[in-house]
């Protein structure tokens, strides 16, 4: 029987190192996974923006000179444009602490710790 203990930890010392790398492997393969999905996110937000941007650039200049039809003068044409958009800056500035801020902030966090279907599978399996 004395020749059976030692052998026997030392497989059980085998499986514990086994295990310990296999759940270390798990956690960097799930860690890369929400880190590529967050990546992809802010690539489609920032371009979604950009285009954004670009949209109420053309716009503001449209409406600019829209204006300075109406007006006849450029000066307040462009004017009216620009007072249009600081309201728009300060209503940002206003509410950005209480209502952006904690929507992204959600967002981020749900993207993060959203659940695959592979995470579903195993739960119900293990609740079995």
């Amino acid at each position: 029987m004395e020749q059976k203990e030692p052998e026997y930890f030392d497989k059980t010392e085998a499986m514990l190192r086994q295990y310990i790398g296999d759940r270390m492997l798990l956690f960097k393969l799930k860690a890369s996974e929400q880190s590529a999905k967050l990546t992809a996110l802010i690539f489609i937000g920032t371009t979604i923006l950009l285009l954004a941007f670009f949209l109420l650039l053309f716009v503001g200049i449209m409406a600019g000179y829209y204006f300075a039809d109406l007006t006849g003068s450029l000066f307040y044409g462009f004017g009216i444009v620009t007072a249009f958009y600081l309201l728009l800056l300060v209503l940002l500035l206003i509410v950005r602490k209480k209502h952006l801020q904690p929507y992204i902030t959600n967002m981020v966090i749900r993207k993060i710790f959203e659940k695959s279907p592979d995470d579903e599978n195993n739960t119900n399996s293990q609740s079995n």
